[in-house]
């Protein structure tokens, strides 16, 4: 395996174009280990029990997406369809990605949001990029061009209209065209923390990786600082929104 092609997988660089959470009062809390090793974005129980030498002793329940592409809780594939693995794991492998990373990861965001928001509203960013040829990864016809970002609320179960609208048009007033939940609506964190009803407003962001990255070199463009800025810019409209609403910093 090819390490070009396994880094295919990352959200290369996200942390560092929203760089800018913490100085706005946000907490911005990022996965130290490959999402191909162990993706914290999927249910616990999304495994392929294929890619197992022994048998799981705990709950299996696979989604038929994930299957298919083979990106489920550890991935099997490379988002070009190269097998990741030569030999299959063991039970135990994936039991201790999950004790030392899976729930480690999952534990430090919630914390961070209980602390942020004891009670009352909340405001979770999923912040991820996807790939120029999303909708070919994913076996879907393009409607039209990939849109620069999109705006991921589970169709709306985990992120007011409101909230997701407000996002969009910042992002729109500065020049990037928006699509919401078209071709990525979500997963597995918003559905953890998103209860619109509740005021738990959690909302997945993808940015079209050609933005500000070559993505065959994982190399950032010259555009990425500008790229950078505008979302700091951003950060600091959706913070001042936020202390409108609560009077208390996010």
């Amino acid at each position: 395996m090819a390490i070009t092609e396994l880094r295919k997988c990352e959200d290369t660089h996200v942390h560092w174009l929203w760089g800018a959470v913490p100085r706005v009062g946000g907490t911005l809390v990022h996965a130290t280990f490959a999402r191909s090793y162990i993706d914290a974005n999927r249910p616990e129980h999304d495994i392929d029990v294929t890619m197992l030498a022994d048998t799981w002793p705990g709950v299996v329940a696979p989604a038929a997406r994930s299957l298919a592409l083979g990106n489920g809780l550890v991935s099997s594939h490379t988002p070009t369809r190269h097998p990741i693995y030569a030999r299959r794991l063991s039970a135990c492998e994936l039991e201790n990605r999950i004790e030392r990373y899976w729930r480690p990861y999952r534990h430090t965001l919630a914390q961070a949001l209980k602390t942020a928001a004891p009670s009352g509203p909340r405001w979770h960013l999923n912040l991820h990029s996807m790939p120029s040829n999303a909708y070919e990864r994913l076996g879907l016809v393009a409607p039209g061009p990939l849109a620069d970002v999109v705006l991921g609320n589970l169709n709306g179960q985990s992120c007011s209209a409101a909230f997701t609208g407000l996002v969009a048009d910042a992002f729109r007033r500065r020049g990037y065209s928006v699509a919401i939940n078209d071709p990525y609506a979500g997963q597995d964190l918003l559905r953890e923390f998103g209860a619109p009803s509740r005021g738990h407003e959690s909302l997945q962001i993808e940015l079209n990786r050609a933005i500000y990255l070559d993505e065959q070199t994982r190399e950032l463009l010259p555009r990425a600082s500008s790229v950078r800025d505008d979302i700091t810019d951003l950060l600091h409209d959706m913070a001042t929104h936020i202390r409108d609403a609560t009077s208390t910093p996010f």
